[in-house]
């Protein structure tokens, strides 16, 4: 049996190809994130209308999407919806709307927590001072629901930083995908494949370290 042999040089001769991936993982984390936030605070307020009708289609989206794998998902966005609407969408645009949505989906949870964990009293003493119903929500209940969900929105963020590798699968050209690229030409997935896990773990223990650090403090308070 033929010993294997390491070439780590492969690393440092193509780390602009493997950068670049990594550019771009972090591009389409980031814009995720935004979309993400803003779309998981809508179907939040959707989830607790006061209307059931339009609670039940909120409640509905959210089981939906919580509750089924997010690669059938971004696989369906990149080949089912161009089908359904006869559009053309591009790798780089499916792997946006497949994350945004589905981690939409779990912020929203986050969201509905951190608004029902405002004191009843404080929507009452708003409603005394005569402010409508929205300058309530958002001069009184936003701001505080806010220092309850920044942690776990946090977290939610880590986690779409690793779904981002998923984009390899429509060659969104993030850095997994970069790695099976240089893997199927120079032949060294060991070497490539590991320091791809290296930098993940770099980019997201730390963040995951800061969270459980800001937790502490905030259950301190």
């Amino acid at each position: 049996m033929q010993t294997y042999q390491f070439r780590w040089d492969v690393i440092p001769n193509n780390i602009d190809f493997l950068m670049s991936g990594l550019q771009m993982t972090l591009i389409i984390s980031a814009t995720a994130l935004v979309f993400a936030m803003i779309g998981g605070l809508l179907l939040a307020l959707v989830d607790m209308s006061r209307y059931l009708a339009v609670r039940a289609i909120g409640l509905a989206i959210g089981e939906v999407i919580r509750n089924t794998p997010i690669l059938v998902q971004l696989l369906w966005v990149y080949y089912v919806l161009p089908i359904v609407f006869n559009i053309r969408i591009s790798s780089f645009a499916a792997i946006l709307i497949g994350l945004s949505v589905y981690m939409a989906a779990f912020m929203s949870e986050v969201y509905r927590s951190g608004i029902q964990a405002v004191p009843k009293g404080h929507r009452e003493a708003a409603q005394v001072l005569g402010l409508t119903p929205f300058q309530s929500f958002r001069r009184i209940v936003l701001p505080q629901a806010i220092r309850f969900t920044l942690p776990p929105l946090a977290s939610n963020f880590v986690q779409l930083i690793k779904f981002s590798s998923l984009g390899a699968v429509i060659s969104v050209t993030e850095i997994t995908r970069r790695g099976m690229e240089l893997s199927s030409s120079t032949f060294r997935p060991l070497e490539i494949f590991s320091f791809i896990a290296v930098v993940y773990f770099l980019i997201c223990w730390p963040l995951s370290m800061t969270i459980r650090i800001w937790e502490h403090r905030l259950a301190q308070r």
